[in-house]
């Protein structure tokens, strides 16, 4: 795999190890051609997303070990899909994001300033 890059060109740093996230589960916003649904957008969970996720057909609450998936809470960093991570933006909802943890290829689909205006601090 070659050096990913973040949404400043930079290279992109790790999002979680606990609870482990990214589509590869490496910790990292990494996609590739397996990853449909583009978990680029790294996170830091609200109640209010968590329940907007559920309430629009994604909980990503409940575990589900099948999936190596712990179900998550507030306060928790994850590797969000960017298109969910934009309807929640739409909805008022959109959770923080670390910015330097955040893949490049989300501004395929979010603006920059969209992203750094919910930057985590």
């Amino acid at each position: 795999m070659t050096q990913a890059t973040n949404v400043y060109g930079s290279p992109l740093v790790a999002c979680c190890y606990e609870p482990m996230t990214g589509f590869y589960r490496d910790g990292f916003c990494h996609t590739g051609p397996g990853d449909h649904g583009l978990h680029t957008v790294c996170a830091v969970m609200t109640d209010d997303f968590l329940r907007f996720s559920r309430e629009t057909g994604n909980d990503l609450i409940t575990p589900r070990p099948e999936f190596q998936f712990p179900g998550l809470k507030a306060g928790d960093k994850w590797c969000l899909c960017v298109t969910r991570w934009a309807e929640a933006f739409q909805a008022g909802c959109a959770p923080q994001v670390v910015l330097e943890a955040t893949h490049i290829s989300a501004l395929e689909f979010v603006s920059l300033e969209e992203l750094e205006a919910h930057a985590f601090k």
